[in-house]
C-alpha cells in the first residue's frame, strides 16, 4: 500500500520518513528511562534489525489506516461492559461459559484501556524501559479472587472458532504474546492475575442471504493459559540490542528488510 502523510486537516504534509520526536529515540547507554509499548515489543520479537532501525535510528515505518470496524466493535464492547461493570453483575456471557466472572471495577480501567493515555505499565528498574500497554478489559474472578485479562479480537471466517485451532494458527501467535506481556505488567503492578486468559472472538457471520444494512457476529470465549516466564529474558536481550551500536542483521524473512534492501539496489 502506497500512503501519502496527512495533517489533522486532511492536508498534505510532507515527510522525511524520519522521526522527530526524541522520546520515540533511543540513545545506546542512555541514563534515562525509555518506554516500549506492547507493539513495539512486538516489533522486536518480529524482526530485531527493523525495531533497531526505528527505536535507535528514528527511522519511521509507513503509516496504514485504521481499523475501523474493529475498532468499532471493541468500543461497542467495552460499552457493553461498563454496563454490567456498573451493576456489579455478570455479562450473558460468562453465564453461557459458567464462568463466576464481573467486569472488574477499578478506578483507573479506562486510563488502563487506553494506550494513549498510558495504559498499564511498569518500570523495570534493572534495564530502565518502562513497558506499557492498553488492555481491552478486565474481568474479576470471583472464585479464585484473581484479575482475568482478556482480547477482543473481531474477524469474519467460515472456520468454525474452538480453542485448538484459534490458539494453534500461525497467525494468532502474535495474539497470545500480547496477553502475556499484559499480565506480565500487571503482576509487576502487584496485581494477582490468573494463569488463565481469554481472547472473546467475534466472528462476522457471512452465510446470512444479505447484507440488510446490519452485519451479524457470534460471540466465542477463546480460553488461553497465559506463560510469562519467557518474558523476562526478552527484555534484557531487547535492551542489550537497544544498547548495542551496530544494526543487526536483516531478518531473511521480513518483507519490510527486504523492500528497503531492494529499493537501495536500484539506485
Amino acid at each position: 500500500m502506497i500512503n501519502l502523510k496527512r495533517d489533522s486537516k486532511g492536508e498534505l504534509k510532507k515527510t522525511e520518513g524520519i522521526r522527530t520526536r526524541a522520546s520515540s529515540i533511543y540513545k545506546p547507554g542512555q541514563p534515562s528511562s525509555f518506554k516500549i509499548s506492547r507493539s513495539k515489543f512486538s516489533d522486536y520479537l518480529t524482526c530485531e534489525r527493523c525495531f533497531y532501525l526505528d527505536r535507535v535510528k528514528g527511522l519511521a515505518s509507513p503509516g496504514m489506516p485504521g481499523w475501523s470496524l474493529n475498532v468499532a466493535v471493541d468500543d461497542l464492547l467495552k460499552k457493553e461492559f461498563d454496563y454490567y461493570r456498573e451493576k456489579k453483575e455478570p455479562h450473558p456471557i460468562f453465564i453461557e461459559y459458567n464462568l463466576n466472572f464481573i467486569p472488574y471495577e477499578h478506578p483507573n480501567i479506562d486510563k488502563w484501556r487506553n494506550s494513549l493515555s498510558g495504559g498499564i505499565s511498569y518500570h523495570d528498574k534493572e534495564t530502565n524501559l518502562i513497558l506499557t500497554g492498553g488492555v481491552d478489559d478486565i474481568w474479576y474472578d470471583l472464585d479464585n479472587k484473581q484479575l482475568v485479562v482478556l482480547d477482543y479480537k473481531a474477524q469474519s471466517s467460515t472456520k468454525p472458532v474452538n480453542t485448538y485451532t484459534y490458539l494453534n494458527s500461525i497467525y494468532h501467535q502474535g495474539y497470545k504474546m500480547q496477553l502475556d506481556f499484559y499480565v506480565y505488567i500487571l503482576r509487576k503492578m502487584g496485581f494477582d492475575v490468573s494463569d488463565i486468559g481469554y481472547f472473546l472472538v467475534c466472528n462476522g457471520n457471512k452465510n446470512k442471504d444479505g447484507f440488510h444494512g446490519k452485519l451479524e457476529f457470534d460471540t466465542h470465549l477463546v480460553e488461553y493459559n497465559v506463560q510469562t516466564d519467557w518474558i523476562s529474558n526478552k527484555i534484557s536481550e531487547m535492551k542489550e540490542l537497544l544498547d548495542s551500536e551496530t544494526v543487526p542483521d536483516r531478518n531473511p524473512c521480513c518483507e519490510n528488510c527486504a523492500y528497503i534492501e531492494a529499493a537501495n539496489t536500484m539506485k
